[in-house]
Formats: C-alpha cells, sequence, structure tokens
C-alpha cells in the first residue's frame, strides 16, 4: 500500500533539495545577520528583526506573485510548447520588477508605521536606515525570484541555488568586514549588514542570469526579449494566478509578523527571543517550501498531461514524506531548545549578560511550540504548493486568511497581550492557525482531484 507513495521519495528528493538550499539561503542571509548583530547587542537585534518585519511582509508578497510564473512554465514543459514556457518568464519578469520597485515605495512611505506602534524608542532609531537599504534589496531579490520560479518550472532547481550560495559567501563576508569594521573597512554596525544583504542580492540576479545565459538548453527561453510586444491574456493568467498566491504567503508571514510586532510590545528582550525562534523555524519552513515546489511542478506536467490519478498519488507521496521530515524537525526543536538561542548571543559579555539570559529562557519556552507546528506548518505548505500546481489559488486564499487572521490571530493576540502566558500565548495562536490552515487545504486538494479522476473516467 505504501509502496505507491514511498517509490517516489527519491525524485521528491532529488528535485527538491536544491529549491530547499536555495531558500535556506535567503535565510542564511537572515541567520548571518541576526547571529553577527546579536553580538551587538540586543537593541540591534530587535531593530533588525523590527526592520526586518516590513521587509517580510513585501517580500512574501513578491515571492507569492512570482510563484505563478512556475505552473505556468511546468505545464508549457509537459505539453513540448516552448514558445508559452519563454512568454511566462518575460510577462513574468517584466511584472516582478514593477511590483519590486512598487513595494520598496510603499516601504518607505510605510516607515512613520514605525513610531506608532509602541515599540522600544531605541529599537526604532537603530532600524531606520537599517530599513531603507534592505527595502531596496528586494527590487532585485524579486527580479531573481522570475528567474528561479522559471529555473524550477522547467524541472532545473539546481541553478537558483548555485546563485543563492555565492550570494550568501558575499553577504555573510560583507557583514565581517562592515558591521565590525574588520580589515580597516569603516564599522558601520546593522547597517553594514543592510549594505551586505543588498550587495548580495544584486549580485544574485547577475549570476542566475549568466548561469541560464550560458547553457544551451536555456540561452533562448532568456535572451532575445522584446517587451514591447506584450499579450494581454498572459499577463491577465500571471497576475490572476500570481494576485492570490501573493495574498496567501502574505497572510502566512503577516501572522509572524504580526508575532514580531505583539512581542515588541512586552519589550526588547521579548522581541529579540522571538526573532531567534522565528529564524530557527524559518529554517525549518524552508524544507516544507522546497517540497511545496517540487509538489508545484510534478502536479503542474501531470496537468499538462492530464494524468490526474498519477498528479494525485504523486502530490500524496510529496505530503507523506514532508510528515517524516518534520517529525525529525520537530523532535530537534524539543531536544535542543534551551541550546540554540545561546548560539545568537554572546554568554561572555558581562554588560548584557542579564538580558541575553532572559532571551535565551523566552526563546527556549517559544520553540518547544514551534516543535508542534513543524507538522501543520510543512503540511500545509506542501498542500498549498499542490493547489497551485493545479493552478487552484483563489479558494485557498480564502481558506488562508480564515486560518490565520480569524482563528489565529485572535488567540495570538489575546493570549500574548491579556494572559500571563505572554510571548508564548503568541505562539500557541500561531499554531493554532496553521494547524486549521493545513487541515482546511487537504480537504480541498482532496475534494478537488477525487472529482478531477471521477470526471475522466
Amino acid at each position: 500500500m505504501l509502496e505507491k507513495y514511498t517509490k517516489e521519495f527519491s525524485y521528491n528528493v532529488k528535485l527538491s533539495v536544491p529549491v530547499i538550499m536555495g531558500m535556506l539561503g535567503h535565510t542564511f542571509v537572515q541567520l548571518a545577520d541576526n547571529i553577527m548583530v546579536g553580538q551587538l547587542g540586543t537593541a540591534e537585534l530587535a531593530a533588525v528583526s523590527l526592520g526586518n518585519s516590513f521587509v517580510f511582509i513585501a517580500m512574501s508578497i513578491g515571492i507569492g506573485f512570482s510563484t505563478a510564473i512556475t505552473p505556468l512554465v511546468a505545464e508549457a514543459d509537459g505539453a513540448g510548447n516552448k514558445a508559452d514556457g519563454k512568454s511566462a518568464l518575460k510577462h513574468g519578469l517584466l511584472l516582478c520588477t514593477v511590483l519590486g520597485i512598487a513595494l520598496f515605495a510603499l516601504i518607505l512611505l510605510a516607515k512613520p508605521i514605525m513610531h506608532l506602534m509602541k515599540q522600544p524608542p531605541e529599537v526604532v532609531e537603530l532600524a531606520m536606515p537599517y530599513l531603507d537599504l534592505v527595502a531596496l534589496s528586494l527590487i532585485p531579490l524579486i527580479i531573481f525570484q522570475a528567474f528561479k520560479q522559471f529555473s524550477e518550472g522547467l524541472s532545473q532547481t539546481r541553478y537558483p541555488m548555485y546563485a543563492t550560495v555565492v550570494a550568501n559567501i558575499i553577504n555573510i563576508t560583507l557583514n565581517y568586514l562592515l558591521i565590525f569594521g574588520n580589515f580597516g573597512f569603516p564599522e558601520m554596525g546593522i547597517v553594514g549588514a543592510a549594505i551586505g544583504t543588498l550587495v548580495a542580492r544584486v549580485l544574485m540576479v547577475v549570476y542566475i542570469w549568466y548561469l541560464l545565459k550560458s547553457k544551451k538548453k536555456f540561452h533562448d527561453y532568456v535572451t532575445g526579449f522584446n517587451f514591447r510586444k506584450l499579450e494581454k491574456k498572459v499577463m491577465n493568467k500571471i497576475i490572476n494566478l500570481g494576485f492570490p498566491s501573493a495574498l496567501q504567503m502574505l497572510f502566512e508571514v503577516a501572522i509572524f509578523t504580526a508575532a514580531i510586532w505583539l512581542s515588541g510590545v512586552l519589550g526588547k528582550n521579548t522581541q529579540a527571543a522571538n526573532q531567534i525562534a522565528l529564524n530557527l523555524s524559518s529554517m525549518t519552513f524552508m524544507f516544507g517550501m522546497g517540497l511545496g515546489v517540487a509538489a508545484m511542478i510534478r502536479v503542474g506536467n501531470q496537468k499538462g498531461l492530464k494524468n490526474f490519478a498519477d498528479l494525485r498519488r504523486i502530490a500524496l507521496s510529496i505530503f507523506l514524506l514532508t510528515f517524516f521530515i518534520e517529525i525529525i524537525f520537530a523532535a530537534l526543536f524539543l531536544l535542543g531548545r534551551n541550546w540554540f538561542p545561546s548560539l545568537y548571543l554572546d554568554l561572555n559579555d558581562a554588560v548584557n549578560l542579564a538580558d541575553n539570559t532572559e532571551v535565551i529562557i523566552i526563546a527556549g519556552q517559544l520553540l518547544l511550540v514551534a516543535a508542534f507546528f513543524q507538522i501543520s506548518d510543512g503540511i500545509q505548505v506542501v498542500v498549498l504548493g499542490a493547489l497551485r500546481g493545479l493552478q487552484d489559488v483563489k479558494i485557498p486564499t480564502v481558506l488562508t486568511f480564515i486560518a490565520y487572521w480569524l482563528i489565529g490571530f485572535p488567540i495570538s493576540y489575546y493570549l500574548g497581550l491579556h494572559t500571563e502566558l505572554k510571548s508564548t500565548g503568541i505562539w500557541i495562536g500561531l499554531l493554532v492557525g496553521l494547524t486549521a490552515s493545513a487541515i482546511m487545504l487537504y480537504i480541498r486538494f482532496n475534494y478537488l482531484t477525487k472529482r478531477l479522476i471521477e470526471n475522466q473516467q
């Protein structure tokens, strides 16, 4: 019985590992920033957390929107239609560039909100200049996403991974030089971390374009664009798929961002602890995201072939694989919940010892809750990937809104600000929201695939 699902594991892993590595690359940029900035103090770490909370919201919209390119390219590839694949990339690239510029402008306009959010004043002051540069880095990041989603649509998941690894090396090197002022470079603190992120993301776009252009298989896809000749039908298709996908990602990222802001109301140490737990959870989430992309590619291919029985079987095999992986992560979080946070802070810093110790204790409590939501978080994101592969995006958008904002957020708000649970209560709300999302999205997938198979018989 299980063998018909487990026999797909090796191909699913082969397809998803480069995606996971690429996704982890984005998170390692944050990890490197957090660990290096954490050496400066808890106020600096909280400032990076606050600045990134604005960027994460915008980034989720950009990344979510760009995912529309993958199922269109995967379906064109499954049907052997190269022209449609190139058209999806051209129109997607243009829309992603415009969206990146718009999101950068929106963040600049939204900056004054920081003063109204009851955040610690020293944290807001540090966060302002950091945010300007990291917001600008969104433009190259979202352009990179267009190339990444195109490459993944052709089941070529390695090239975005290579570009992300190179970007990480650049980012960590610049962090080391500019945050602390090593080797004669100016000591710029968290602004140095922002410059590292911006430069790394610009070079990431240049590198992935060079990689794709250099390969014979991709050269014609990524060169010779005529942006004067645009098709309204293709634009509309990408917008109709991309906008709901952007909202789905926004609803989830925004509830985690709300957790950052709620934690800020409780104080800078709580916010710093929340940032540590969130950063660690983000890394395990990337495994689910990578498997979700594998689900989107494989379901998109089977949709192009109109093979719905195999489509369902392959998707279920990815859900099962995700379940097994997330159980391992849950165990790791349970066992290492008090040790992982100590990696982020300097425990030999006598001046900040009391603050650092408090942050580690709070972060350990949050990781206890995070251990339990590993399974829900992984399952909901892979099912969402499978639904995107089916090009079913509107109903899942409504379901994610209900799960996170009508169920999860009210619990986070009440338990976090009105009970003794405080930050742990905020994360219990996240756990409930993710679990509701996983259940509702699976019911939707189950209904759709059974209907497709019945209609074909």
